[in-house]
């Protein structure tokens, strides 16, 4: 169970932060006159390794000898009449921007071969490289990715990230050297889908949130993100036909507390931005069981005509729609039209797991009158591997995703044998809300504890029984939630995982080897470090560090001016966290140490609810190092995230100050980190 959020007595707002490290940074950093802070004296950025990539590509040719060097004039040329090429090369500006300091210029390529800067184009790629594929050739002159849609394009980009230096990611100007190692690159997915769920039922997550994770998975190639939007906890979309289902269904989760839903424009504003990074959404609603939310909100929906109270618990089974009244085919079809016309996407998943409330035969009636509504829509049915019960009709088109624990499911045997195809989700595998080990906090181990090498040790194109490759669609990694409160929760879940089971999804099983992977993985340490991504250090990874690694500093331990240490909500680092008095001048103050005087990246931790401002300005030493530096609303006093930025520091002792310049006092702080 989770506290009930507390207030402060002032401004209402409340105060906590939770824990894990390096939250998301995904704003520009220095703001109010601060400008960009450039890393002056830091050390040069390190080079990235040809086989370092994740997933492993198909085909990696390197050239001996041969490095591209980035030089401060280049430019990004992309295909000439294509406007969505033009989107993927001005994503691929925003990405380098930041760190570079270079302008970047994105403009439309001329004929003939590019003898310079970075060049997206939509000609001459290896025939292989299918719908999603793509060729990458870095000589000493230039970087050239071809491919034969813009999908392809943006997925060479997120290989050319991973052949840059760590440092790219970074939000604040970095010195460089911008390096590529030369050679050729042809590549191309094993599965055209490769997803990652999140569900924002049990517990809310706003939409910041949720964009950061997109953000995340896009770099591994992950083109599916399913949100699960309803359960008994939750409505989470607004459907006009029935408004209750969010006001009153979305107003509460597990545990307790405000809960939340999305209107239908920020719904739309998810699936846009997935859609700038070739993410599709799938979004899911439950049915007919895990629906106390909707039966709470319209009491025509129960078959005795009276609707329970909301639930705020995690048990399942219990609850299910009135499969005999025509009230509740009219309800499906509301939101599944509703939905559908939000979704420009393939498919709708209507759920269908844990229908115990159900009988068979109530069951099979209602996915029978479901499934065609999903087609009146012109969408595929998707659907947990329930569905493929021999009682429940097939679709065209229509997809089975597996989460159970055993090798063998006859549900899933009879959906394939009527042509339906396979979504491999197998709990024990590649569920993310599962713990680590026993230690490691949040999560669950229902379905087993899932180190890394668990997550990647599967086959999933000959994982069930009597389900040939050619039926299996591919992957996903669900990430319940639980037990999963916050953002850190989320990234501190999903990897090193994540990516693991991306790898399943995308590269050739010829290239499957767990030795290779993990030292692959662990490569990725330094890169998630500074997108700020709070991961799970597994021991059975060897990670690589970036100069002296992270040291964190709690702000209950520091010097609190005008300010109060507490502890009244779990999930905080360490011992506590502060709540700024909401007064100007109201400060914390760090003691840090320093080996050797030089630049270094200032994390600071914060929570802002869905306040948008209380600048602070940061001094080091009784300098002014960064002036009115905002604080963005974290959506949520149990949403936290990270701001970063570059300070100098001396040899020695030196002093970090973080004080509120506005009446409204500063955000709660939880720590900052110190990366050298």
């Amino acid at each position: 169970m989770r506290p009930a959020v507390r207030h402060d007595r002032a401004s209402g707002r409340g105060s906590r932060l939770a824990r894990l490290a390096m939250v998301s940074f995904t704003a520009a950093l220095l703001t109010a006159g601060a400008g960009v802070a450039v890393l002056t004296g830091a050390e040069p950025a390190d080079a990235a390794a040809f086989g370092d990539v994740v997933p492993a590509p198909v085909s990696a040719q390197p050239a001996s000898g041969t490095t591209y060097t980035l030089p401060a004039g280049a430019g990004i040329l992309t295909e000439a009449g294509s406007a969505q090429a033009a989107d993927v090369g001005t994503y691929l500006a925003g990405i380098l921007r930041p760190s570079t300091g270079y302008a970047l210029p994105v403009s439309a390529a001329g004929t003939g071969t590019p003898v310079s800067g970075i060049s997206l184009l939509l000609s001459g790629a290896d025939a292989s490289v299918g719908q999603q594929g793509y060729q990458l050739d870095v000589t000493s002159a230039a970087v050239v990715i071809r491919a034969r849609t813009v999908t392809g394009l943006f997925n060479g980009v997120q290989t050319l990230r991973q052949l840059l230096p760590a440092e790219v990611e970074s939000t604040t100007v970095r010195p460089g050297p911008w390096t590529v190692p030369g050679g050729r690159i042809v590549d191309y997915p094993r599965f055209a889908y490769r997803g990652t769920m999140l569900d924002v039922a049990r517990h809310f997550h706003p939409v910041a949130t949720v964009k950061r994770y997109i953000d995340r998975i896009a770099l591994y190639k992950i083109n599916y993100l399913h949100l699960h939007l309803s359960d008994d906890q939750g409505w989470r979309i607004v459907v006009d036909a029935w408004p209750r289902l969010a006001t009153y269904g979305g107003s509460t989760q597990v545990g307790g507390g405000v809960g939340g839903y999305y209107t239908k424009a920020q719904y739309q504003d998810i699936v846009a931005y997935a859609a700038q990074r070739q993410i599709t959404i799938v979004p899911e609603i439950d049915m007919p069981g895990h629906t106390n939310a909707a039966l709470a909100s319209y009491a025509e929906l129960n078959c005795n005509g009276v609707a329970p109270a909301l639930y705020t618990g995690t048990d399942v089974g219990f609850s299910s729609l009135c499969t005999s009244k025509e009230t509740t085919y009219t309800f499906a079809q509301n939101v599944l039209s509703e939905l559908a016309a939000m979704t420009p996407g393939p498919y709708l998943h209507i759920g269908g797991d844990e229908a115990s409330a159900t009988s068979a035969s109530q069951y099979a009636t209602f996915v029978n009158r479901a499934q065609p509504l999903v087609a009146a829509t012109g969408k595929a049915v998707m659907g947990w591997h329930q569905i493929g019960a021999s009682a429940v009709q097939h679709s065209p088109g229509r997809v089975t995703q597996y989460w159970g624990l055993t090798t063998s499911d006859s549900l899933v045997t009879n959906a394939v044998s009527k042509g339906a195809k396979v979504v491999m989700s197998p709990a024990n595998k590649a569920y993310l809300d599962m713990k680590y080990t026993s230690a490691t906090t949040p999560g669950q181990s229902w379905a087993g504890y899932i180190e890394v090498q668990t997550a990647y040790e599967w086959n999933p194109g000959t994982y069930l029984s009597g389900v040939p490759e050619t039926a299996v669609l591919g992957v996903e990694a669900p990430l319940w939630t639980e037990t999963v409160v916050t953002e850190d929760h989320i990234e501190s879940m999903a990897f090193p995982r994540l990516p693991a089971i991306a790898e399943l999804g995308w590269s050739p099983w010829s290239t499957h080897n767990w030795t290779a992977f993990r030292q692959r993985l662990g490569a990725q340490g330094p890169r998630w470090t500074i997108m700020g991504i709070g991961f799970y250090r597994s021991p059975q990874v060897p990670w690589a560090t970036e100069g002296q690694g992270a040291v964190r500093y709690e702000a209950e331990n520091a010097v609190i001016s005008r300010g109060v240490a507490e502890s009244n909500h779990a999930g905080f680092s360490g011992t506590g966290f502060v709540n700024y008095d909401n007064a100007a001048g109201s400060y914390v103050q760090w003691t840090v140490n320093a080996a050797a005087a030089g630049a270094a990246t200032l994390r600071v931790r914060y929570a802002n609810g869905t306040t948008t401002g209380r600048p602070m300005d940061i001094a080091v030493n009784g300098a002014t190092a960064a002036a009115g530096v905002a604080f963005d609303g974290t959506g949520a006093w149990t949403t936290w995230q990270t701001r970063t930025l570059t300070v100098n520091l001396n040899a020695g002792t030196n002093t970090v100050r973080a004080t509120a310049t506005t009446a409204g006092g500063g955000p709660n702080v939880d720590y900052i980190e110190i990366q050298r």
